[in-house]
């Protein structure tokens, strides 16, 4: 394990995977990790993709989910092989994967900001098409709110993650936040559904021209924000999967609960690789669902963690500039962070 610190935050990176089990910022601990991650009888069994026996906090998909295309495991060789150490410092490493990805070399930067985790990567070579996403997720005890960067359609998948266990109606593509259920009824997405026994998976694409996209998450009980930060023109969607106790097989046996993948990437969905390189319901939008590989890629990331300030249910904007983040929330209120940026380019 690679421990990073700065001032009062603290990140644990596992290279033998490329996951980050902690990320705690004064006594927050916005990531979540798998309950089994601990278990021998879990950890022994190799049927299991490793990515699920140690799943935990964020890490780099490429391919995302399914390669039905050269078959490497479930959401690629960056989630579940050896990453070598390049660079260290306090709060800064540098790391290289050490399979290739269709003949593409993979960098990792990791860099602590007191409450922000900045991440990059950097795909050079190789060739083909390959679909990536970062997968953070969160653990939300008891219900949450979200809030987003402006979008312009919302996609549900043609099949169910898992059967019977959906709540929204399938094969949607809707304008707004506001999703049919299974059931007939409207559910608004800014809302975490904490007392549905599902799992289930959302696609939000963003707004035409956007140059910052977002996603906050307010957790009522851990009374905190939660921040994930990328470039839009890059990563041009969002994957919210909601795992709420809905797979009662193993490793999860029920017991996978509260917990909101905030997922941004480059994909047509959970639908497999093979989809995603073929025209789909995104790229007759003229939303990209792939990257071509041969050219250097440059995959910038970040995360906030932040107190929630008295009162606030939704934020509204958030920009960047003058050294710092800004975010505003529904009543006119701001609170700012200290930002580098020229992380994400204009």
């Amino acid at each position: 394990m690679v421990t990073l610190r700065h001032g009062d935050a603290r990140l644990i990176f596992d290279p033998a995977l490329g996951n980050i089990p902690l990320w705690e910022v004064t006594g927050r601990k916005p990531l979540h990790a798998a309950p089994w991650r601990d278990e021998p009888e879990i950890q022994e069994n190799h049927d299991i993709p490793l990515v699920n026996r140690c799943l935990a906090g964020d890490f780099l998909c490429a391919p995302f989910g399914l390669d039905d295309v050269e078959g490497d495991p479930i959401h690629g060789f960056p989630a579940n092989s050896i990453w070598e150490p390049m660079a260290q410092d306090v709060a800064h490493a540098q790391f290289r994967l050490q399979a290739r990805v269709r003949g593409a070399v993979i960098e990792k930067d990791l860099r602590l900001t007191g409450p922000v985790l900045y991440q990059t990567h950097r795909l050079s070579g190789g060739e083909g098409q390959i679909t990536l996403a970062h997968h953070p997720m969160s653990h939300i005890a008891a219900g949450g709110r979200l809030s987003f960067s402006p979008k312009r359609a919302v996609l549900t998948d043609p099949m169910p993650q898992y059967e019977g266990r959906n709540l929204w109606a399938l094969n949607q593509i809707q304008p707004d936040l506001l999703l049919p259920c299974e059931d007939g009824s409207d559910w608004d997405l800014h809302d975490y559904p904490a007392g549905h026994a599902v799992e289930d998976f959302v696609i939000l694409a963003e707004a035409r021209e956007s140059r910052l996209g977002w996603t906050v998450l307010i957790r009522e009980a851990e009374d905190d924000m939660l921040v994930v930060l990328k470039d839009p023109r890059v990563l041009p969607i969002t994957m919210l999967w909601i795992s709420n106790g809905g797979r009662d097989f193993s490793p999860w046996n029920g017991r996978h609960t509260g917990v909101l993948g905030i997922e941004d990437g480059i994909a047509a969905g959970g639908i497999g690789l093979a989809a995603s390189t073929r025209e789909n319901r995104l790229t007759t939008m003229g939303i990209p669902t792939c990257l071509t590989l041969g050219p250097t890629h440059l995959i910038r990331h970040a995360m906030v963690s932040l107190p929630r300030p008295p009162g606030w249910a939704r934020v509204v904007d958030i920009q960047v500039g003058g050294a710092a983040l800004t975010l505003t929330e529904a009543s006119g209120e701001t609170v700012s962070v200290p930002f580098d940026e020229g992380f994400f380019p204009v």
